[in-house]
């Protein structure tokens, strides 16, 4: 019978006797999995590499990326959504999610809305998805009816398409330009996807969404040079980054930072010499807003 089932419905060779088990044991076993589901991203790598890509290309023409899951993903779709604007400075307008049972999911996460792939084509309509879109779908057994349906729509749109799923030969990669397996295999806990295949596909998103970020000329080594500082830990970290980037002591960043709104990128230039707030984002403008290609230029 196992055989029969889909890899992330089978039993884990380690699950045998787990109830029986004392908890340091359990949780032994439980983080085992953990470590195993995260190796197998490093498999998908090369079509990380290239949704990372294609996603860029849609973003720098304009367009959005749409996040389209049911379940469990969808919730790791939703915070991913959320945390780019905040962490990158993104247009929150150009990061959407299309998620089954819609927003009430937060409160009521509830299983049905996932087999209604009716409902999946008419949030794509709705959400006006089109060719200047990408459009990314999680789904652990990758045939999700809403996730599936949803991306199949996407797709007759124009849009672009990734899938994400833990299964391989998943019919959600039929509707996708780049499919990327993370083979996580069977569960500790039977079918608990929320586990070893949401570990992966956490960490994949996180990838996703980092080098995009890396790409768009938003990290400086290492530093989140496009951050939103809306509290008092923000602001400190962008304190920071201006003195060590622009290698000035904290009351010049201070400054710095003051004179340009309390954005990084240009309070950088500010304290690096390169002129006023409205000189440095000048500079960012002619630059594409890559800090790095504004620093090294010779104007200002």
């Amino acid at each position: 019978m196992a055989a029969s089932l889909r890899p992330t419905e089978q039993l884990h060779p380690m699950s045998a006797g787990l109830d029986a088990q004392a908890s340091a044991r359990v949780v032994s076993i439980l983080l085992a999995g953990q470590v195993e589901a995260a190796k197998a991203v490093e498999d998908a790598l090369p079509a990380l590499a290239a949704a990372v890509e294609l996603v860029g290309d849609r973003l720098a023409a304009g367009g959005r990326l749409v996040y389209l899951a049911a379940g469990s993903p969808a919730l790791m779709a939703l915070a991913d959504a959320l945390e780019i604007p905040q962490t990158y400075g993104e247009d929150p307008k150009r990061f959407l999610t299309i998620l089954a049972g819609g927003p009430d999911l937060v409160r009521d996460f509830a299983g049905g809305p996932e087999d209604d792939g009716e409902a999946a084509r008419e949030d794509v309509a709705r959400a006006g998805i089109g060719p200047s879109d990408c459009v990314v779908a999680i789904s652990a057994s990758g045939s999700t009816p809403y996730v599936v349906a949803g991306l199949r729509a996407a797709h007759e749109r124009g849009a672009a398409t990734v899938a994400i799923a833990n299964n391989p030969g998943a019919p959600l990669f039929a509707e996708a330009d780049i499919a990327v397996l993370l083979d996580t295999g069977p569960e500790i806990v039977g079918g608990s996807t929320r586990m070893g295949a949401g570990t992966a596909q956490k960490i994949a998103l996180n990838i996703i969404s980092t080098a995009l970020a890396v790409a768009r000329g938003h990290v400086h080594d290492g530093h989140m040079v496009a951050l939103r500082a809306d509290n008092a830990k923000l602001r400190e970290r962008a304190r920071r980054i201006v003195e060590d980037l622009a290698g000035v002591d904290a009351q010049e960043a201070s400054r710095a930072l003051e004179a340009a709104g309390g954005e990084v990128k240009p309070a950088v230039l500010v304290a690096a010499g390169k002129g006023s707030a409205e000189e440095a984002r000048a500079l960012l403008a002619a630059h594409d807003g890559y800090l790095r290609r504004a620093l090294s230029s010779h104007d200002g």
